[in-house]
């Protein structure tokens, strides 16, 4: 991938797809392709067809999905299915069409199963039961990775896929019911703090563990495995650190400057008991993640107050 090379990213405006698009940028590409969902619905074949045959990309990364926390995958089984599962057909599909050199497609640590042996290595694939409140959107991500394979198998696409850890950072969607457990963390210690509420509840026993990865490096990841790696196996991207929510809460708490005790409410849903990542395959590549959870949560708490990205 030379630096003169087109480059789509699919997804730009998300957290992942934002934060490849910054990295390219940073390392010096400078023939990024990108178009919104209201100028490209990825989920509409012949559009996206007609833009791979139109705007020719060499190399693509296909960040696009639709994303959410524990409420908005369990409220929207059915959205998050389709249109994931089409979004990713139709781009992995084109790029084997238009001749796309080479593909990266970004999935989700929860493609492992439920109680998975920690960490969850890429061998852990397919080997137990999902965590049933995210199942769909697993089961499209099982899906694109298989995509992949199976291109890579049958026309000798290049096409690789990169399991991400829990990403969090700029571009993160704050929406208290509909997002995932940092940006909610944020906003509401956030708000806490402002309006002067004594508590903060949070759902769950605090106990589950996970593992947390600042958005910035994960993009630093994916374009390394752009230029590093071309196997049909799929692998992780993580720090190999995990903490507790209980743990993570606390850490939002100082960082926002939140006075106030927090409070557990073990009749919510915990979701996967523990997920960790076995991120020893990138790691002998050469990758290592840069940021501490300590670093990555004040430069995302900055970012929320200035940008005033609450919704």
């Amino acid at each position: 991938m030379e630096h003169s090379s087109k480059i789509y990213v699919a997804g730009h405006r998300g957290m992942a797809g934002s934060a490849i698009t910054r990295k390219l940028r940073e390392k010096g590409y400078n023939n990024i392709i990108a178009k919104t969902s209201k100028e490209l619905d990825l989920r509409d074949q012949k559009a996206v067809h007609l833009f791979f045959e139109t705007e020719r990309p060499e190399y693509v990364f296909l960040a696009a999905a639709k994303v959410g926390g524990i409420v908005a995958n369990n409220t929207y089984r059915g959205e998050f299915l389709y249109d994931n599962l089409i979004i990713e057909a139709n781009v992995i599909h084109a790029a084997k069409l238009y001749d796309v050199k080479k593909l990266l497609f970004l999935g989700s640590s929860c493609i492992y199963p439920k109680l998975a042996t920690q960490p969850m290595n890429e061998d852990a694939l397919l080997t137990g039961s999902l965590e049933y409140t995210n199942e769909p959107y697993a089961i499209a991500k099982i899906a694109g990775i298989k995509l992949c394979e199976s291109y890579y198998d049958q026309f000798g696409c290049n096409f690789i896929a990169a399991m991400p850890t829990n990403l969090y950072g700029p571009g993160d969607n704050y929406h208290l019911q509909n997002s995932h457990v940092v940006p909610a963390l944020i906003r509401k210690f956030h708000e806490a703090k402002v309006n002067g509420t004594p508590v903060v509840e949070i759902w769950g026993s605090g106990r589950p563990l996970r593992e947390f990865m600042y958005v910035d490096d994960l993009a630093d990841g994916c374009v390394f495995l752009m230029l590093n790696y071309d196997q049909k196996q799929f692998i992780n991207i993580g720090t190999g650190e995990e903490v507790s929510i209980m743990e993570l809460a606390s850490l939002v708490k100082e960082v926002v400057g939140f006075e106030g005790d927090i409070k557990m409410d073990a009749t919510k849903p915990d979701g996967t008991p523990r997920k960790l990542m076995d991120s020893s395959r990138i790691k002998a590549l050469g990758w290592r993640h840069q940021k501490s959870l300590a670093e990555g949560l004040k430069l995302t708490y900055d970012f929320f107050r200035s940008e005033d990205v609450r919704s």
